[in-house]
């Protein structure tokens, strides 16, 4: 640490390093100019950088430069059960390796702080008209995940600087929320911001906070726990001005879902966008966290508020310590982090938006940001009143409807919203339709605490939306099994059915495989759905029902006013809520003194864990980048979810007939995301959606949709799993080639390790997600960019040919992609390294993070013998 600069915190007995003094003895008055992200990196290089590079590296801050890249050391690193407990997996496999040649296991350990937060795993199977749904769930959670669970308690103790929250309490990006951050540290007597990753790609939630959290795959998350820096250049940081005011009944989810149109529409994809202006100052906190928690949705990787009262008032509501409130506000205003500081700050890219523009929306069918007004439903031809047999789904039926996600349920206004909702719903006697699943799945405990207090609770109850879990659930496609006789009336009458959730993803396949597509609306929203029934369905101007004097009721009839949602969060969210929650829960991570060994059992039976392959197959042979054939051709927008879905295993899948083999009957499946830790079933996932188009599989002219490969050079169609394991006999090396956005949606490490794993060597593609990016070159996947005006479709591709990719891989360099037809020509076309940096560079060279770790390690015998 370096001790220039440091100074002390006037009224605090702590220290802390002056960012603005280091920045203006370069430029003067340079600093009073920096975007609020520009003094958060300052001030973590100030703090933490080498001195012989510091100079450098903050001219690359004060003169907007992009030429050379700077470490950056988040203080925490944030994971959730799935990504975290794989990135554990590859660390315990990771000391396997290390105790074979000779090194110390025991030193293997996150050198920063890691928090792993069990909330991706709880399914809905029983859903919230059940009184008795939360327990069961949690029952049927534990019994299918007894092998994870058993792995992430030995974690706990046989790792340092690892801390779990155990299942059943909350969503990490809550919990980061209303607890986990402290905003500004106080740790060794000095001061500092809060800075992280998360292993979730809606880890900016915390930005709301003015908390630098990004969105990183598991396999980044690694290396950062590992104590490498993260480097990069300079992003661009947009400044997004808000302006006006929300009308009346419009809430933070209708807002977000109007944001992330108009942001997607300005192309801020890969950008830091700061919020500011009079339209930000008058958003709550919560209204705050539902705008950056979308932050992947609109493509940017940073969604930052600036620090105000907003900030202090949340802070004091959620029950942080007085002294904590005292020192945040102290630091922000003495190091220019407050927001009366950043008026002077100066963007290259100013947006504008104005709040009043916004009217109540949904976001749907297929993708977070196909804004649709609730007003337009019908003239898209969405809604419409159909004619429906008396006794059976209508057509467009909502089979599920579910309040999930931290995105909304972070937000006391849009829960008590869909509470007082609920309370008009049930005063004038409407009622859910019986075929929609109906749930409440808060993000945190505290939610349920003030519902009580407001005595919402059991209003919604009534409607069918008991609390279920606090997990993701319905949002990361853990939606649980429909009743059998509404599925089986969904396939024999091939209806078009769909699902209505608070969430903030609604990608093909998602969150049901019976839910043909999907809807993200606000919470009141998805109760009045509930009562609909079905997508076809004017909601703000159809029926929704009669009252018990044979009158009409419409959605306006039984929607409170602003006033009424404001005065009950004023009276029934309290501080004392949040402490009596996580008081005890964070008590729970105290040591308990017990020791385990630093190797893990494996346990030989388990589909859940095994011992990582990192060492052997694909990954121990050379690559060579020659002779690769494509195992798929896709187009633009293929998303996490195609290249290894998360939802519920069906038996008839690659992945559901290895668990029946290994003795699982078909209702423990489980979810794909839950056997991520067994790279056996894990790999089965790979390309598994049903949705995906390959557009190497063809019929009478048309893609063909389903998981499917075309074996050449014989150019039968199989199965995809099938078609990688003939690949994987043969030892062919693989190459796949697609249009642009290619990985978006959520940073999931198995769309990288599934297809390297396979003999994946490249992927040629117009464009690549910023996450799924840096996974592949960790898992040492060369990706690759063709020049613009050039794609899968002006080079006639159709997946007969060989490649070879020709030069050496450096930062941003351009290769020679080189084509072989299988007519005997020879093409050769310019594509650009998306290697971005030489620390990149490194880990690809190496063969992936754990990799280069390892080599590193056992390199410095001093570490190894610690």
């Amino acid at each position: 640490m370096n001790t220039e600069n440091r100074k002390p915190l006037p009224g605090t007995g702590l220290d802390y390093f002056d960012a603005r003094a280091a920045v203006d003895a370069i430029a003067p008055n340079a600093y009073d100019t920096l975007p609020y992200t520009s003094r958060v990196f300052a001030e973590n290089l100030v703090r933490r950088c080498d001195p012989a590079t510091l100079t450098d590296s903050l001219r690359q801050l004060i003169e907007r430069k992009r030429d050379l890249d700077f470490p950056w050391f988040p203080a925490r690193v944030v994971c959730h059960d799935i990504l975290g407990q794989t990135a554990l997996v590859d660390l315990a496999g990771l000391r396997e390796a290390i105790a074979r040649e000779g090194g110390d296991p025991a030193q293997i350990n996150p050198v920063v702080p890691t928090q792993l937060i069990v909330d991706h795993s709880l399914a809905v199977e029983y859903a919230g008209f059940d009184k008795d749904a939360f327990a069961k769930n949690r029952a049927v959670e534990d019994r299918r995940n007894d092998d994870r669970f058993h792995f992430i308690n030995w974690t706990k103790k046989a790792f340092k600087n690892v801390d779990v929250i155990p299942p059943g309490n909350g969503i990490m990006h809550q919990i980061n929320l209303e607890r986990m951050s402290p905003v500004i540290h106080s740790r060794d007597g000095i001061a500092f911001p809060d800075t992280l990753v998360g292993t979730d790609s809606h880890t900016p939630h915390v930005d709301a906070l003015g908390v630098l959290a990004i969105g990183v795959g598991g396999l980044e998350a690694e290396s950062v726990m590992l104590g490498r820096a993260s480097w990069m250049r300079l992003p661009d940081i947009i400044g997004v001005e808000l302006t006006g005011q929300l009308q009346p009944g419009i809430t933070a989810t209708d807002l977000v879902l109007a944001l992330t149109e108009f942001l997607r529409n300005q192309k801020v994809v890969s950008s830091y966008l700061e919020f500011f202006g009079e339209g930000a100052s008058r958003l709550t906190l919560g209204d705050r966290a539902t705008i950056s928690n979308m932050t992947p949705e609109y493509g940017a990787t940073a969604a930052l508020f600036y620090i105000d009262q907003q900030t202090i008032d949340y802070l004091k509501l959620t029950g942080r310590d007085d002294e904590q409130v005292r020192l945040v506000e102290t630091y922000a205003k003495q190091t220019g982090l407050w927001a009366d500081s950043l008026k002077t700050a100066q963007y290259e890219r100013v947006l504008s938006f104005d709040l009043s523009t916004v009217v109540r929306n949904l976001a749907g069918p297929s993708n977070p940001h196909r804004r649709v007004p609730t007003s337009e439903l019908a003239s898209r031809g969405i809604a419409g009143v159909v004619e429906n047999e008396p006794g059976l789904m209508p057509d467009g039926a909502v089979i599920i409807a579910a309040i999930t996600s931290c995105t909304n349920t972070s937000n006391p206004r849009n829960v008590i919203a869909a509470g007082l909702l609920a309370r008009n719903a049930n005063a004038r006697g409407l009622v859910r339709k019986p075929w929609v699943k109906s749930s409440l799945a808060p993000g945190s405990k505290a939610v349920q605490l003030y519902l009580e207090e407001a005595n919402l609770l059991p209003e919604l109850e009534k409607l069918g939306f008991g609390i279920v879990g606090f997990a993701c659930t319905t949002c990361n496609g853990m939606s649980g099994a429909l009743d059998p006789v509404i599925q089986q009336e969904i396939i024999d009458r091939d209806l078009y059915a769909t699902a209505v959730l608070s969430g903030n993803r609604n990608f093909d396949g998602r969150i049901h495989p019976y839910a043909k597509q999907a809807f993200l609306a606000s919470p009141p929203l998805v109760v009045a759905y509930a009562i609909a029934g079905t997508i076809r369905f004017d909601i703000e101007k159809d029926v929704l029902g009669t009252d018990r004097n044979g009158q009409p009721v419409t959605l306006k009839d039984i929607w409170p006013s602003d006033e009424e949602i404001d005065a009950i969060v004023a009276s029934s969210v309290k501080p004392e809520q949040f402490r009596s929650v996580y008081e005890p829960m964070f008590a729970i991570n105290a040591d308990d003194g017990e020791s385990v060994s630093p190797l893990y059992e494996w346990r030989p039976q388990s589909t859940y864990i095994r011992c990582p392959p990192y060492w052997e197959g694909a990954l121990a042979g050379e690559r060579t980048l020659k002779g690769m054939r494509p195992l798929a051709v896709l187009g633009d927008n293929i998303t996490t979810d195609h290249l290894s879905p998360s939802n519920a295993i069906l038996p008839n899948s690659a992945a559901g007939e290895y668990l029946a083999k290994m003795g699982l009957p078909p209702e423990d499946f489980n979810s794909y995301a839950t056997h991520r830790g067994d790279h056996l079933t894990a790999q089965r996932a790979t390309f598994a959606n049903p949705k995906l188009l390959n557009e190497m599989v063809q019929e009478n002219g048309a893609v063909k949709q389903g998981s499917l490969a075309r074996i050449e050079p014989e150019g039968k169609v199989v199965r995809m799993w099938e078609a990688i394991e003939t690949y994987m006999e043969r030892k062919q090396p693989l190459i796949i080639v697609a249009g642009a956005d290619y990985g978006q949606g959520s940073s999931r490490d198995w769309a990288a390790k599934g297809v390297r794993l396979a003999g994946v060597e490249a992927i040629v593609a117009e464009g690549f997600e910023r996450i799924h990016r840096t996974n592949l070159v960790g898992m040492g996947v060369l990706p690759l960019e063709f020049k613009p005006g050039v794609n899968r479709k002006t080079l006639n591709i159709d997946g007969t040919e060989i490649y070879d990719v020709v030069g050496k891989p450096e930062p941003r360099s351009t290769l020679t992609l080189v084509i072989h037809r299988k007519n005997g020509e020879r093409l050769e076309v310019p594509v650009t390294c998306r290697l971005d940096t030489a620390e990149e560079v490194s880990i690809y060279e190496a063969g992936g993070v754990l990799q280069r770790f390892a080599q590193d390690f056992l390199e410095t015998p001093a570490t190894s013998q610690a």
